[in-house]
């Protein structure tokens, strides 16, 4: 029975940090995007593909506009017409 409880301790604290990163994550992507599209004259769209962007990526390039070299990733998704993705 103790071994049950210490495992089931154990296995909430990784959930828990793992469940803790993924929120950061998601919380240093929309801090980018606010900054990368709040010139944009389409901001919701801006910011609703900077996020999809940034979650694959990991990265949102600096600025408001270009720089697209700075995240190799986000520079490389295409939608369906071929077009850049990424704002």
């Amino acid at each position: 029975m103790k071994l049950s409880l210490a495992t089931l301790l154990l296995v909430s604290l990784v959930l828990s940090s793992s469940l803790h990163a993924m929120a950061d994550d998601l919380n240093s992507c929309d801090t980018k995007c606010n900054a990368r599209c709040k010139d944009a004259k389409e901001k919701d769209r801006c910011l609703k593909y900077c996020g999809i962007c940034c979650g694959k990526c990991q990265c949102v390039p600096s600025g408001t506009y270009g720089n697209k070299s700075d995240c190799p990733c986000y520079d490389d998704m295409k939608n369906s017409k071929g077009t850049a993705k990424c704002p």
